[in-house]
């Protein structure tokens, strides 16, 4: 049973109860919530996910409820709870969709230590993932969107799971993650690009998300191998400039952009190492999507390994 086949008013009720277990990366994750943004989130964002049945192992108990009865009247706030702890600050109630996600991206990263975790866009195609590697504000979720729509399979918008005796990236296929301008750039694409609602006056600015296509939730299973690692970076009013990484300085970004290489030692320098081997790496800036998407569909086809 998928989610989206519950009626709202149960997934509402049954996420105040027991929670509602999903699947989240390679992790099982049971969600509990008052908030109707989150269930109204996830009856948007999540319908094609299948709802895991009571009874299986379940690796993570998150929350969002108010951090407490004064906080639930006045200012109403909202924590993010795993495990009974929260590692964050409260937020305004009306972010507590962002703040679900925000906490989902924190338990995965701070936890799947058997494997090397990237922030880093990912998506295949033929079997073969592109790496999309950047500093926040660099347009890659509003990149990762365009490829979407494009035709690429998303493994996630934020964390690139590298296993760390394979080299395949594990799918983490959940909401692609987009921030002010971005959301209307993304929602013109039209087609059947289904975004949540927009929530305002965050830290990020204003946040909306946009639902993962079917075929990479029903897929979520299946890994792939790097071939392709891009720097983007959006220029307004740029044109496309494509340029060759050399491995040493991609290899020096990337340990930057990774979330555990500290913790894994020696096993996180194999894995990067490995990673860079097998890709054809690039430093893509451009001025819209109309650019560097058919520039990457190009980069793709012509490269036969």
């Amino acid at each position: 049973m998928n989610l989206g086949e519950l009626a709202p008013r149960n997934l509402r009720r049954q996420l105040r109860e027991q929670g509602v277990l999903l699947p989240c990366g390679p992790f099982v994750v049971r969600i509990r919530t008052c908030s109707e943004g989150i269930a109204d989130g996830l009856h948007r964002l999540y319908r094609d996910f299948p709802l895991i049945p009571e009874g299986d192992f379940v690796d993570f108990e998150v929350e969002v409820r108010a951090p407490g009865l004064l906080r639930s009247v006045v200012r109403p706030q909202v924590g993010f709870y795993c495990e009974g702890r929260a590692p964050f600050k409260p937020l305004p109630r009306h972010q507590a969709f962002p703040m679900l996600e925000w906490g989902l991206n924190w338990v995965i990263s701070t936890h799947a230590h058997d494997h090397l975790v990237l922030h880093a866009a990912v998506l295949e195609r033929g079997g073969r993932a592109l790496l999309l590697s950047a500093d926040p504000g660099s347009g890659k979720s509003t990149l990762c969107a365009g490829l979407v729509h494009s035709g690429w399979r998303l493994l996630s918008d934020e964390l690139a799971l590298v296993e760390l005796a394979t080299g395949r990236v594990r799918p983490v296929a959940r909401p692609i993650s987009l921030k002010n301008e971005s959301i209307e750039v993304v929602r013109a694409l039209g087609g059947d690009v289904e975004l949540g609602t927009v929530c305002p006056d965050t830290t990020k600015g204003a946040v909306a998300h946009m639902r993962p296509p079917v075929d990479s939730v029903v897929r979520r299973h299946e890994p792939a191998l790097p071939a392709w690692l891009v720097f983007p970076r959006f220029v307004r009013g740029g044109q496309l400039d494509l340029q060759s990484v050399g491995k040493a300085q991609a290899f020096m970004e990337m340990v930057r952009h990774a979330f555990n290489y500290g913790f894994l030692g020696g096993s996180a320098f194999d894995a990067l190492a490995g990673l860079l081997d097998r890709t054809t790496i690039m430093r893509a800036s451009y001025g819209d999507l109309g650019q560097i998407v058919p520039a990457i569909d190009r980069l793709t086809a012509a490269d036969g390994r």
